[in-house]
């Protein structure tokens, strides 16, 4: 009982409940490894009596907690409760100015942001604290509206170099907005890679979340780029070395889309970081061009230097950082050596430059978007986390969990659980500084956002740690302030006048998507998976969805809706190995699931396209049946209130593989297939926007989100 009351304190949970009516004891060593992450030893039974007494003390010692939360416009803003009598206390605002009261007296309307608060006792205790202010809710999108979801890397123009790059992105936006009405295009998490060959082809384990790859940037587009290509000042051979790079793109991006070969995220950054060397290292700024360098360099401070010093040691040493010189493996000694070494000091200045360019094109990417029509805009995604080797772990190590990684518990989908392999944040670090890393990590990623998709968005309440070298079943739920995490959030957003969007898909504990709800954050709704299953299983009702969500046919760890119908995508796990029954039995079921949903869609005149003859739309197993499904799929979405509805680009032109399939690595290349169409031939964004299967669907969806009075083409 003393460990439980011990772990409880620490957020640390012993037991849980995968299902109603069922729990499950957390094994005991779980719990131990837990603590001692969080810097509590409860390695004997001595040592738990002493950290629990030494816990509950200082909470009857503390005058403040870490951090306070104060949510505006819900009346007057009052310290804490239990304050001694005539404590005095003192806010200074974000702009420096100071509020003074006692204990029990109103401190005002507080502006939004983070403060500090400073509290004097009688009896010489004093405390400090952050004050964090935020919104009562994030803000919500002006009007309904649908948009487009893709994996940037997947799509590939006539320009690109082998993966589709922020000029795609900013061509796309143009197109998708001004031709067809769309209000948003969301993409991938667009953070950086951990450098090194082979990388990890996934988005969602990256080694940064701070700052975006600069594998994405369109070189051509960069404005030095000119005077290479013109020789300016830097002689012929940079000229000639550029020319062969290019050609080297051409045959790149030649056989990925015509010769069936993976993306290879490796062999691009290779010409690109070559270009690069060039564009950058041999063509001086222009004053105005520098000016801009040097205020980006000025707001993005410590966080974009500890990452450039990162990127440059990587270089030198390796991306595992643990394996350094033991004087590299701190961010503010590895600062002394860069400073005493010229040529780190010129690689670290390199990656800040390119850390601005990406950003660049990012702002140019969200302006296109902006220009277009887009009611929201680009939507960025955020990962769970970060590789436990990569920048944002060195440079953050007192805000991360270590010896831990976040993944799920068994559920009835994975009986053994999942390890994704992310060091957590540790919730006593977050609250002590004031949430300073989390209110960095959003900054940096909604300054070119319309809206941000939270990935595992249950993380904001509590996550499953793993102890290193461990099941996941040996884990066990760490609770996070909640109220804080999502004031963070209200703040941020609110700043940035972007929407959130949480991925709550899966296991959602009792309370979680009403409480996001209650604060502005979308849910994220999969039609396949919306049924009750209370009530028999049966399709949900239009009518009966949520509003505040974002809907969609499908995901990026689904099966594209073209797939789905046919019942490819059972086809494929079974060939994979990754089917738990019977093949047969599996494409019965399936195909008895698909069909409820097409029956419903008729019985509500989704499908009017009806039978008809051989290669009609109505026959079924036809490409005229399958586009006609897939509009009554999307028509269905149109039909709930849902305000936001998401079109899977890949559904557009008929494509047929998923981007991932969750529990391959190497039997299926995720992460590496560049959009398709039925037949599985690459197809260049050029030839989507020329698409009549393309047109067909969007323009269906235009029509029904469009404000009265618009131009539909």
């Amino acid at each position: 009982m003393t460990l439980a009351r011990l772990a409880a304190r620490h957020g640390v949970a012993t037991e849980y409940s995968p299902s109603a009516g069922v729990t499950v004891v957390v094994p005991e060593t779980a719990v131990v490894a837990v603590l001692g992450a969080l810097g509590v030893d409860a390695t004997t039974p001595e040592a738990v009596a002493a950290a629990l007494d030494a816990a509950e003390r200082a909470e009857r010692e503390r005058l403040l907690p870490p951090t306070l939360v104060v949510r505006a416009g819900e009346g007057p803003a009052r310290p804490p409760a239990g304050l001694p009598p005539g404590t005095r206390l003192r806010v200074t605002t974000e702009e420096g100015e100071t509020l003074t009261g006692e204990a029990g007296s109103d401190w005002g309307r507080l502006p939004l942001g983070v403060h500090t608060v400073e509290a004097q006792a009688p009896d010489g205790r004093s405390a400090t604290a952050a004050l964090v202010v935020s919104p009562a809710r994030v803000p919500g999108p002006d009007r309904r509206t649908y948009g487009l979801l893709v994996q940037l890397y997947s799509l590939l123009s006539t320009r690109s170099w082998g993966m589709g790059d922020l000029g795609d992105l900013r061509e796309l936006a143009a197109w998708a907005g001004r031709t067809h009405g769309a209000g948003f295009v969301q993409v991938n998490p667009l953070h950086a890679g951990v450098p090194g060959a082979p990388s990890d082809p996934s988005p969602y384990r990256p080694s940064s979340r701070r700052f975006p790859d600069p594998v994405h940037l369109r070189i051509e587009a960069i404005p030095e780029y000119a005077y290479v290509r013109e020789g300016g000042g830097a002689g012929s051979g940079p000229r000639e070395e550029l020319d062969r790079i290019l050609a080297d793109a051409a045959e790149l991006r030649e056989q990925v889309l015509a010769k069936g070969v993976l993306i290879d995220r490796d062999a691009v950054w290779e010409l690109k970081r070559r270009a690069l060397e060039l564009v950058v290292g041999g063509v001086e700024l222009g004053p105005g061009r520098r000016a801009d360098y040097h205020a980006f360099l000025a707001e993005r401070g410590r966080a974009l230097e500890d990452h450039a010093t990162y990127q440059a040691l990587a270089e030198r040493h390796g991306p595992h950082w643990r394996s350094w010189p033991e004087k590299l493996r701190a961010p503010r000694s590895a600062e002394a050596v860069v400073r005493s070494d010229a040529e780190l000091a010129a690689r670290v200045d390199f990656h800040c430059r390119l850390a601005w360019l990406t950003d660049r094109q990012l702002a140019e990417a969200a302006e296109a978007a902006r220009e277009a029509g887009m009611a929201v805009g680009i939507v960025h995604d955020l990962a769970v986390g970060v590789h436990p080797e990569g920048s944002d772990a060195w440079a953050q190590q007192d805000a991360l969990a270590a010896g831990m990684s976040v993944g799920a518990p068994p559920d009835a989908f994975n009986a053994r659980g999942q390890d994704w392999g992310l060091p957590p944040w540790r919730p006593d670090a977050l609250a002590a500084s004031g949430y300073a890393p989390y209110r960095g990590l959003l900054r940096e990623i909604l300054r070119h956002a319309g809206a941000l998709r939270i990935d595992h968005v249950m993380g904001l309440f509590r996550l499953w740690w793993v102890p290193e070298g461990q099941e996941p079943t040996e884990g066990t739920y760490v609770r996070y302030d909640a109220e804080a995490m999502l004031a963070v959030l209200a703040l941020e957003a609110h700043r940035a006048g972007a929407l959130v969007i949480g991925e709550d898909l899966g296991t959602v504990e009792p309370g979680v998507r009403e409480e996001l709800a209650s604060r502005g954050v979308f849910g994220t709704s999969v039609l396949w998976f919306e049924r009750d299953w209370a009530g028999g299983g049966r399709p949900v009702p239009a009518d009966a969805w949520r509003a505040e969500c974002l809907a969609t046919a499908t995901t990026h760890d689904l099966p594209s809706t073209a797939a789905r119908l046919s019942g490819e995508h059972v086809v494929l796990r079974h060939r994979l190995g990754l089917l738990d029954g019977d093949l047969e039995r599996e494409r019965a079921a399936d195909a008895a699931d698909t069909a409820e949903w097409l029956g419903l869609f008729e019985r509500l005149g989704l499908l009017p396209e009806g039978p008809g003859t051989p290669g009609a739309p109505g026959v079924p197993g036809s490409p005229g049946a399958e586009e006609a499904e897939i509009k009554a799929v999307h028509r269905f979405l149109l039909a709930t209130p849902a305000r936001m509805v998401g079109v899977w680009l890949p559904d557009t032109v008929g494509d047929r593989r998923p981007q991932n399939l969750p529990g391959t690595w190497d039997q299926y290349p995720n992460w590496r297939l560049p959009i398709a169409g039925p037949d599985g031939q690459p197809l260049t964004l050029e030839r989507i926007a020329a698409s009549p299967r393309a047109h067909a669907l969007l323009r269906e969806l235009h029509a029904r989100t469009a404000p009265p009075g618009a131009r539909l083409v």
